[in-house]
């Protein structure tokens, strides 16, 4: 097949938007399919060349005259790429891709990422609209999205091509014990409530750090918050970094306390690393964690109860190796490999003669 995959950027930012992408564009390639990546470019352009992907630039900053030259450059390179499927994973991709479909004959497939913006309702334009988990497919039919359109393949990102093997990575040594979360800085993370918590339980694990891994806009009102408890040179702002998994490594705790998260790719890599894992019950992450069996569930933004959690692990070494070691199973379902072959048949199925012209 001829994929075509559309998205704002590649750059290595940790977006996990991208990161699916990429994964998805590179394995294809790998597979044998001609691909091509649309975007306004970045550091994964190299990876992409290495395995022979094609890089189209494209501008799509949503100002009125762009938007126009955008959609004359996308329809140039269709022209050119001559696509059997167009895979958008953000929302101008997938409004230039319904714009000229009805002048070209591919399939339009969207995924739904961030479903909780209100822009997320664009991407049921599309002929299949793949969902990140059972939580976003259902938020969708809500928004009215036809249950017939969605499929969902749940996010994995095991064995993916952007990073190394687990074996590769050294542990970074950390204060121990240690608790990390490897997140955007924003307030939606539950960024705040993780503080909260550890400030609550500090005094009473008087050698426990907290690492907070990751950049954002929020990040300076949680630097404010931290130096505002007792325990600020125990609270550690590392940044954003390109190869979180030595951090995992390092760390006994791993906490993910979103107020909202359609799918988080790093829950999979904080079990492939033997984190025990405190997740927020909300969306995606519940699947990520089947069901609570790989880790703990708490109620999303709520301090207290991520604060009990914690004291639950760090209060005793058989539970918090128990954890450990039911994080670390199950763990095929979360390979990237899955994740591409659900979505090859997501594209089978729509451009197999027989369902061509059953396409809505």
């Amino acid at each position: 097949m001829r994929i075509l995959h559309i998205l704002n950027h590649v750059q290595e930012v940790g977006n996990g938007i991208v990161n699916v992408a990429v994964d998805l564009a590179c394995l294809q390639a790998k597979n044998g399919h001609r691909v091509g990546v649309v975007s306004a470019g970045g550091e994964y352009e190299v990876l992409l060349a290495k395995y022979t992907v094609k890089h189209f630039n494209l501008n799509q900053a949503r100002t009125p005259a762009n938007i126009i030259k955008a959609a004359w450059r996308y329809w140039r390179i269709i022209q050119e790429f001559q696509p059997d499927v167009v895979h958008a994973h953000m929302m101008t991709g997938v409004v230039l891709a319904r714009l000229w479909k009805g002048l070209s004959t591919y399939a339009l497939v969207s995924t739904v990422h961030n479903e909780f913006q209100r822009s997320a309702v664009l991407m049921g334009c599309a002929d299949r609209v793949i969902a990140v988990s059972h939580a976003v497919a259902e938020s969708m039919v809500r928004r009215g999205v036809g249950q017939n359109k969605l499929k969902v393949i749940s996010n994995g990102t095991l064995g993916s091509v952007r990073v190394r093997d687990l074996q590769e990575y050294v542990a970074i040594k950390l204060q121990r014990p240690a608790i990390a979360t490897v997140a955007g800085m924003y307030k939606r993370k539950g960024i705040s409530e993780l503080i909260d918590a550890f400030a609550q339980i500090a005094s009473h694990f008087p050698d426990a750090h907290l690492y907070l891994v990751g950049d954002g806009p929020d990040k300076t009102l949680f630097e404010q918050q931290a130096q505002s408890t007792s325990f600020a040179n125990r609270i550690h702002f590392l940044g954003f970094q390109k190869e979180p998994q030595s951090y995992m490594l390092g760390c006994d705790v791993f906490v993910l306390a979103s107020h909202r998260d359609p799918s988080p790719l790093v829950i999979p890599e904080a079990r492939e690393a033997g984190c025990a894992i405190i997740g927020s019950n909300v969306d995606g992450i519940p699947e990520a964690l089947d069901g609570g069996q790989a880790g703990i569930l708490i109620p999303p933004a709520n301090s207290q109860a991520l604060a009990q959690a914690l004291s639950q692990l760090l209060g005793s070494h058989e539970i918090m190796q128990q954890w450990k070691t039911l994080a670390q199973q199950n763990l095929e379902r979360l390979s990237v490999t899955r994740v591409n072959d659900e979505t090859i048949s997501v594209y089978q199925e729509l451009t197999t003669p027989s369902n061509v012209f059953s396409v809505v």
